[in-house]
């Protein structure tokens, strides 16, 4: 129970010091919000959005889930980027993974952990795509290290994939897509230098017109 209240007593510090920076901080928060970004990020406890961006609450828009991913059936996922997109209009889109993340290393075994194995396999199916590159990367670290770099890579390919994502380039030329990854061991973020503000990079398979046809 000492965790438990642990987490109250911080609160009460935390609006303390709040408060004294701004008076009227929560007045202003209680107003709304108005986010500039969408974080897409990983659940892992040790990576949080807004501490390891200096930011403050109402300024990142926050999904998170196992290794960072956007799956097209995840309708949470996709939920909250409609939301960010269409009605928050954000200006970035980032997807954050980090190095040592449990998830991609549990992807690139080969044991059983349950129920997340299901969900694992998107990241296994990401190894699989760049299998030849993956598996010459003798260290395993190292490999460990790109994968979870190239899953980000290919995340950020996924949102714009998206419908919201197209439908948005289309109406107002926004949002930017990134990808980034962060270090656990050094605190800083490394910007993988994968954006989209468009479609014109994408192989026109993917790519959609703003009509909806019914199939048949």
């Amino acid at each position: 129970m000492e965790a438990y209240k642990q987490l109250l007593e911080g609160n009460k510090q935390w609006v303390k010091e709040m408060l004294d920076r701004d008076p009227e901080f929560f007045d202003k928060l209680a107003k709304g919000q108005q986010p500039q970004v969408l974080w897409i990020g990983c659940s892992d406890s040790r990576v949080p959005a807004n501490e390891i961006t200096r930011t403050l609450p109402g300024e990142v828009f926050v999904h998170r889930n196992i290794a960072n991913m956007v799956v097209h059936t995840d309708m949470n996922m996709l939920s909250v980027l409609d939301y960010a997109v269409n009605v928050l209009h954000v200006r970035h889109v980032i997807v954050c993974g980090h190095y040592g993340c449990g998830g991609v290393k549990a992807a690139m075994s080969g044991q059983q952990f349950g129920l997340i194995d299901n969900w694992l396999r998107n990241i296994k199916d990401v190894y699989r795509l760049h299998a030849k590159e993956l598996d010459s990367i003798v260290d395993e670290e190292a490999r460990f290290n790109r994968l979870v770099e190239i899953n980000v890579v290919e995340q950020v390919f996924d949102l714009t994939k998206t419908s919201i994502i197209q439908n948005a380039w289309r109406s107002r030329q926004e949002p930017f897509v990134h990808g980034w990854v962060y270090s656990l061991q050094t605190g800083i973020i490394k910007d993988l230098n994968v954006s989209f503000g468009s479609d014109s990079k994408l192989p026109n398979i993917y790519t959609m017109d703003a009509s909806i046809v019914p199939i048949g």
